[in-house]
């Protein structure tokens, strides 16, 4: 009894259905990674301490009459900071700007700006014609401290607890919904939250060891 010899059209289906199956997984996979709120695509520096900050101000960039600072991962401590990811050639930045704004002239926490591989003029000019809600402004001209961050993509916001641990993060541009329904009710969170208790100094006068 004569083997039966596979068509020259089954023999390319049978060779490629291991790449159908991958592509079928690899598509399902990241249609639930990233559909529906971008916001909930999951971070690995939640409840993390915040990556290093040594950040140098936007030069000539000034806020009530003071120039604003860079920003230091010592002003991530003592109290609640939301700290927002922006650029002037963003788009979507353009369009969240208003409520970060608005969030600014909210009581309780800093905001403040990391401003990702932009040219110095134009993000100036970009705060001066939109307005400045930023505390304090850092300017990682490179990227690098975006990438430390975990940055996806611009905008993205962190809320930084008193203890300078990342409590939440919001991928994409913040809308009123977004803002509302999702990051206030955060930083309203982290601002109930117990202050970290303060680390005992050691007595005067007690030698090591004793």
């Amino acid at each position: 009894m004569s083997e039966t010899i596979p068509s020259p059209g089954r023999r390319r289906l049978l060779v490629l259905l291991p790449l159908i199956a991958f592509l079928a997984l690899a598509a399902l996979f990241y249609g639930r990674l990233f559909s529906g709120d971008p916001s909930r695509v999951p971070s690995a520096l939640i409840g993390r301490p915040a990556p290093a900050l040594d950040l140098p101000p936007l030069d000539g960039l000034a806020r009530d009459g003071a120039a604003v600072p860079g920003l230091t991962s010592a002003g991530l401590t003592g109290e609640v900071t939301v700290l927002n990811v922006f650029a002037s050639w963003c788009v979507p930045c353009r369009d969240e700007h208003p409520f970060l704004v608005a969030l600014s002239k909210m009581p309780g926490f800093r905001l403040v700006g990391l401003n990702y591989k932009d040219d110095a003029e134009n993000a100036r000019r970009f705060l001066g014609r939109f307005g400045n809600p930023y505390a304090a402004v850092g300017v990682d001209a490179n990227g690098r401290t975006a990438i430390d961050w975990g940055v996806y993509g611009v905008p993205e916001t962190f809320v930084i607890g008193r203890d300078g641990r990342i409590a939440y993060k919001f991928i994409g541009p913040l809308d009123e919904r977004g803002l509302t329904e999702k990051l206030l009710p955060e930083i309203q969170k982290v601002m109930a939250a117990p202050a970290p208790a303060p680390v005992a100094s050691p007595a005067p006068g007690a030698a090591a060891g004793g």
